[in-house]
């Protein structure tokens, strides 16, 4: 049986403006694989630096067995840093080099403990993705982001931590540098805690957890698995619920019969006291004595109804209220066949014609983003060129929002002639209610935020014949790219998106695949 490595206790955060990040989390991580997920906001990466000791719990404790090894979401060194300090191990090797210089003193000792075999160490673990112990002092500088995230995660198994934790790694990985990645998950020895909205990797690990409002669910399987026992279990809640609300039906139904009945009882004895001929002291015993049965059968029924209301109560808590986005699109006017855009290698053109959706992959390095830039910028029209001015793009960052104006009035900036009622409408219908929608997009969460710009896209008129989507996965929790796949759903125009994400665009339906090699040669591809 597993025993626990991680353990919460009523775990509790606060940041120092007063939000609360987590609030009395209890839960356990155990030996192996693990995939934690859940919904933006919902304190996943504030938990996995409070585990590896960057934050201080505002109350409770982390309890762990032994030293931990964490990846941030990005890695801050700087671009002179060499491949041995993004490994974690240039001290060591530094203090290695001295001692065979040397230089005896007890600080080197100290800096290696036991880890005199670190470089060779260092070199086999270097040569499973690609590189060798002759790259230890090349910089960060001289190798692509993806590579600085897989040597990143290789020096995390270098130190043999017992426990390990990354959040989010594959963001931003090409498919080969996602595949190196998940052979290193595939085999890490001790307790791995990842936070990801990777499908993929998310079904090479052993459980799954949750991290849902104060709770900390584990689910012992991959990602898939989790999700097809969350569903039938919100089935059986919600048959529990639709249940209990009948019984709940029953239970009032029958005190307003009992109502009904005593107050028949009430007028009969009070008709029988006023001509029945009956002496007023029996009269009012009988009265008294009806009086109490009535009283102790209102008491009765009524904590029958309270007690089927609890039941109630509780099943309806068990139901998770998911709602769906659902758009009214205005139409974009896109006749199939209309050219929209092309894309040139010099050799060969990639015509992109309405309402088709294309997809444009390849490994980092390639160009693809340069690419898009050239084609919305028209600065290159060698290599891609507008047919249409009406596009939407959604870059990597969403940093294209006004934040200091509302959700509201940023959508309106792209939509001068809808009326803000109907902007509010569909804004609900992207889940933006309330309050949400006239607060600055400044205090918004990143999930709202997302939304925002999804509206700005969607909703902009005249609207757009092209939607351009850069990477649209990326630091997206697995809700939101839900949305945005029940969003691009109404879309009728035609669609360009750049990802490493297959399972995403299988979702939305991709008609052509272009594949970038690197030196920006495009070749067709028959599937993803």
């Amino acid at each position: 049986m597993s025993t626990s490595t991680i353990t919460l206790r009523n775990l509790t955060f606060e940041w120092p403006d007063g939000t609360v990040a987590l609030a009395g989390v209890d839960g356990a991580f155990t030996a192996g694989r693990t995939g934690l997920v859940g919904r933006n906001g919902a304190g996943k990466s504030t938990l996995l630096r409070l585990v590896a000791g960057l934050l201080t719990p505002t109350a409770g404790r982390i309890e762990r067995t032994g030293e931990v090894g964490y990846l941030p979401q990005t890695l801050t060194l700087g671009r002179d840093a060499t491949i041995a300090e993004l490994l974690g191990i240039a001290g060591k090797l530094a203090a290695l080099r001295a001692i065979e210089a040397g230089e005896g003193a007890a600080e080197h000792f100290d800096a290696i403990g036991e880890d005199w075999d670190i470089e060779a160490r260092a070199d086999q673990a270097l040569h499973e993705i690609g590189f060798g112990a002759a790259d230890l002092d090349r910089t960060v500088g001289a190798i692509s982001g993806g590579e600085a995230v897989l040597i990143a995660v290789t020096g995390l198994r270098i130190q043999r931590t017992p426990i390990t934790l990354l959040d989010e790694p594959t963001n931003n990985l090409d498919r080969e540098t996602r595949a190196r990645l998940t052979e290193l998950v595939d085999s890490w020895p001790g307790t791995l805690v990842v936070v990801s909205h990777d499908l993929e990797l998310l079904e090479h690990m052993d459980a799954t957890a949750e991290l849902h409002g104060a709770t900390l669910e584990v689910f012992g399987g991959p990602y898939s698995a989790w999700r097809e026992h969350v569903a039938q279990e919100q089935e059986a809640a919600a048959q529990a619920a639709r249940t209990a609300e009948q019984a709940l039906k029953v239970e009032k139904r029958q005190r307003v019969e009992a109502e009904t009945k005593l107050a028949r009882r009430e007028r009969t004895g009070r008709a029988t006291q006023q001509h029945g001929g009956i002496p007023r002291i029996l009269a009012g015993n009988r009265a008294s004595k009806a009086q109490a049965s009535a009283g102790a059968m209102r008491t009765t029924l009524d904590a029958k109804v309270r007690a089927a209301q609890d039941v109630l109560d509780a099943a309806a808590a068990r139901v998770r209220r998911e709602e769906h986005i659902h758009l009214e699109l205005p139409d974009p006017d896109v006749p199939r066949g209309r050219r929209i855009a092309e894309l040139r290698d010099g050799d060969r053109t990639v015509i992109i014609q309405g309402p088709e959706r294309v997809a444009l992959i390849g490994p980092n390095g390639a160009g693809k983003s340069t690419l898009l830039e050239s084609l919305l910028s028209g600065r290159d029209p060698e290599r891609a060129a507008l047919l249409t001015d009406r596009v939407g793009y959604l870059p990597q960052r969403l940093d294209g929002l006004d934040e200091r104006a509302s959700a509201l009035d940023n959508v309106h900036a792209v939509a001068v002639t809808t009326p803000p009622a109907t902007i509010r409408n569909q804004l609900a219908r992207l889940l933006l209610r309330g309050a949400a929608v006239d607060r600055p997009v400044s205090s918004l969460s990143g999930g709202e935020r997302f939304r925002v710009s999804l509206a700005r896209l969607l909703l902009a008129d005249p609207p757009a014949q092209l939607l351009v989507l850069d990477e649209p996965t990326n630091n997206l929790d697995l809700a939101s790219v839900d949305q945005l796949v029940e969003a691009l759903a109404d879309y009728r125009g035609a669609v360009l998106v750049v990802s490493h994400d297959y399972p995403f665009l299988r979702r939305i339906g991709i008609d052509t695949v272009v594949e970038l090699e690197p030196g920006g040669r495009m070749r067709s591809r028959a599937s993803l």
